[in-house]
C-alpha cells in the first residue's frame, strides 16, 4: 500500500511518517519513505539517516525538468521519464537513505535563492508515485509539504490512502474540510489522524468532525518532542500508532 500523510505545517506530519515506518518495519515490511516536501530538512534525522541525493538530480536536475515541462506543456504532452514501471529494486541505491528495513527517497530538494517555484518537484513526485509498484509486504509512506498544493498536482492520485494530520489548532481543523471534500472528488480513502491531544482538546476535536474517519488520536509526547528538537533518531513505541497500522493492514 501506498499511504499518503498531509496536514498544515507543523501538525507532526513528518513524525507520524516516521513512526509509522518504524512500526511497519517491526512488523516485517519492507518500507519505502518518499519525502516530497522540497523545504524539509528533518525527515532523514527522525528516521536516522543522512539525506540521499534526490531523485530531481538522477533525472537531470531541476533545470532540465523545467526545460522538459516546458518544451511539453505547450504541445498538450505528458512528460515520460519512465520507459517501464518500477518497484524499489529499481530505485538506484545511490539516491537511498537506508537503515535495516527503511528507505528515504527524497524527491527534490530547495537549494539556492531564486531558484524559482517547487512545480518540477511535486511533477515528478506524481509521475513517480503513478509509476510506482508495490509488492506484498512493502510499504511506501509519502511526507508531503504543508497544505494541499500537493492535491492540486496530483501526488494524490498515486496512493491508495491518505493520512491527514490535525493538530487541536482552528487553522488545521479548516484545513481538514478542504481536504476531506477534495479526497471525496477523487474517491480516495481518508482518515484523521489527531496529533498532540489531551483529553480536553481530543473531546474538542472530536465534536468537529465525522468519527468514523478518525483513526487515531496521538498523545503528546515529550520524548519525541525533545528529540525532534536535537534532530536525533526517533523511534518510540506508541499503541496508537500500532492502532494505526492495524488499520492500514485492514485496508490494504
Amino acid at each position: 500500500m501506498k499511504t499518503l500523510v498531509c496536514g498544515k505545517g507543523g501538525s507532526g506530519k513528518s513524525t507520524i511518517a516516521a513512526l509509522l515506518a518504524k512500526s511497519m518495519a517491526r512488523r516485517g515490511y519492507r518500507v519505502l519513505v518518499v519525502d516530497s516536501d522540497e523545504s524539509n530538512y528533518g525527515l532523514h534525522r527522525q528516521l536516522g539517516m543522512e539525506l540521499p541525493d534526490t531523485l530531481m538530480n538522477f533525472f537531470g536536475g531541476k533545470k532540465e525538468m523545467i526545460s522538459k515541462m516546458m518544451k511539453a506543456f505547450p504541445k498538450g504532452e505528458q512528460i515520460k521519464l519512465f520507459e517501464r514501471k518500477w518497484g524499489l529494486d529499481d530505485i538506484p541505491e545511490e539516491y537511498l537513505g537506508q537503515k535495516n528495513s527503511i528507505s528515504l527517497l527524497a524527491i527534490g530538494k530547495i537549494q539556492d535563492f531564486g531558484e524559482g517555484c517547487a512545480c518540477p518537484m511535486g511533477a515528478l513526485a506524481k509521475m513517480f508515485l503513478d509509476n510506482l509498484e508495490v509488492k506484498e509486504k512493502e510499504a511506501v509512506i509519502v511526507d508531503t509539504e504543508a497544505g494541499i498544493e500537493h492535491f492540486g498536482r496530483g501526488v494524490e492520485q498515486g496512493c491508495d490512502i491518505i493520512l491527514a494530520v490535525l493538530d487541536p489548532t482552528h487553522e488545521s481543523l479548516q484545513l481538514s474540510k478542504k481536504i476531506l471534500e477534495i479526497s471525496q472528488k477523487i474517491n480516495k480513502d481518508l482518515y484523521f489522524v489527531l496529533n498532540r491531544v489531551d483529553d480536553d482538546s481530543k473531546e474538542a476535536m472530536l465534536r468537529t468532525r465525522d468519527k468514523d474517519r478518525i483513526a487515531v488520536a496521538v498523545p503528546e509526547n515529550k520524548s519525541i518532542f525533545m528529540a525532534g528538537l536535537a534532530g536525533e533518531d526517533i523511534d518510540e513505541h506508541i499503541q496508537e500508532i500500532e492502532n494505526l497500522v492495524d488499520l492500514l493492514e485492514a485496508k490494504a
